[in-house]
């Protein structure tokens, strides 16, 4: 009989996916592995963030081992227009086909939100079928998201949102956070027990690319030797407003600036982007590369940008930080004033912020580091020893990897008076 411990992951997304939740949900359940734990996670055929199968229809359901790890993957309903109601339904049909999973009987559960809808249909069958303990781990929170992207109204979907979101909190026997302000706000506006509630920092899971042809690249990519390439790379989504990059653009074409902006990714605003800087030369997209690939792109920039819609200050952690500081390059936050984004930008020392939707300041603070590349290096140089110093996979790793141990040893004893035999 094989007693080591055993845990199952339930979440949405998983690699091949590059961008997003999917690397750090898949390189957990690696680690354990490595850590002699056994991991299983189900979830969903890679889809994020195109939002489109990459198989054109993959089968209801395939099993697999990946590095260690037994995926069971479930077909789900993709919307047809990821936001509102339709997220919605197809968050719930991955829960539906989660829930009508074997959980089999592992010693702890890791719930990750998003998808949060998914993640309480999983939990209320843990709740109704075993007692095993719940890890649900919260890398955006729905409730601020509502708030920051103007659903303040409390129509019957926000509130519902709102409920099944405390519900899941209170209802997990621990919370995983991955920043220090999302525990705050989960203690303080949300009312969870701060016991219960343990900091797990993203890490850095990209390595830094090889040495490569840096012009190679660039040339690759169609950008000239002159120019002051700012990119910005992932999700092209509602909360990013890349609309104001699109802007900065036009007005960098009007001047004449060496700077051009790159948007790097997918997303359900791609198409809208697209349409949008059809007569802005300083603008050009890239599609979603594979990990080396963006590596090098990243690696092939001048300046990496992290843009945000005005308003969005708590919701979320950009992912895309922690690869951004492993290249050595700045970094500008466009950005409210207080957000998370500032607040780790200016913690690392790696670049300058500038309002959100303020196209002018963002192409003037471009303009600014592309005059004074010793600034520019300086900046890119604290960025990468943030990396070092603070977002290694092997602290993230081992607070993770402790918690799910106390869980386990709690289940056990659990398991064993009931048994009888204490």
């Amino acid at each position: 009989m094989d007693n080591r411990l055993s845990v199952l992951f339930v979440g949405l997304n998983y690699a091949p996916e590059s961008t997003g939740i999917a690397p750090y949900s898949a390189g957990l359940a690696r680690q354990l592995v490595a850590r002699g734990i056994r991991s299983r996670v189900i979830s969903s055929f890679p889809h994020y963030p195109q939002w489109a199968f990459r198989e054109s229809r993959p089968p209801r359901s395939r099993i697999s081992v990946e590095d260690g790890v037994r995926v069971v993957r479930r077909r789900h309903r993709l919307p047809s227009r990821p936001g509102g109601s339709a997220r919605a339904l197809s968050e719930l049909s991955f829960g539906v086909a989660a829930a009508t999973t074997r959980f089999g009987h592992p010693n702890v559960v890791v719930l990750v939100s998003p998808a949060l809808i998914a993640t309480a249909v999983a939990l209320l069958k843990v709740r109704l079928m075993t007692r095993r303990p719940v890890v649900m781990w919260v890398q955006d929170l729905y409730t601020l998201g509502l708030n920051e992207i103007g659903e303040k109204k409390a129509g019957i979907a926000t509130t519902a949102i709102k409920v099944i979101e405390r519900w899941c909190l209170r209802g997990a026997d621990a919370v995983v956070v991955i920043h220090e302000r999302f525990r705050d706000t989960l203690v303080q506006e949300m009312g969870i027990d701060s016991e219960s509630v343990t900091v797990v920092r993203n890490w850095s899971h990209l390595e830094p690319a090889p040495l490569f042809d840096r012009s190679d690249i660039r040339q690759r990519f169609g950008w000239g030797k002159d120019d002051h390439v700012v990119l910005h790379a992932g999700n092209m989504g509602v909360k990013q407003g890349l609309e104001n990059v699109v802007d900065a653009a036009r007005l960098a074409s009007e001047r004449g600036s060496n700077v051009r902006f790159v948007l790097l990714g997918d997303g359900n605003q791609r198409e809208r982007l697209a349409g949008l800087a059809v007569e802005v030369p300083a603008l050009s997209l890239v599609s979603s590369l594979p990990d080396a690939e963006f590596r090098l792109a990243l690696g092939a920039a001048d300046t990496l940008l992290v843009n945000e819609r005005a308003g969005v200050a708590g919701m979320a952690v950009p992912s895309k930080l922690t690869s951004y500081f492993s290249t050595g390059l700045p970094v500008i936050a466009a950005t409210d004033a207080g957000s998370i984004t500032e607040s780790e930008v200016l913690l690392a020392e790696a670049g300058v912020v500038v309002p959100a939707g303020n196209p002018r300041a963002l192409l003037d603070a471009a303009e600014s580091l592309a005059r004074d590349p010793a600034r520019a290096a300086d900046l890119g140089e604290n960025g990468r020893r943030f990396r070092s110093d603070r977002l290694t996979p092997r602290a993230s790793f081992d607070t993770f990897t402790q918690l799910l141990r106390e869980l386990a040893v709690g289940e056990r004893d659990l398991a064993t008076r009931e048994s009888g035999n204490v």
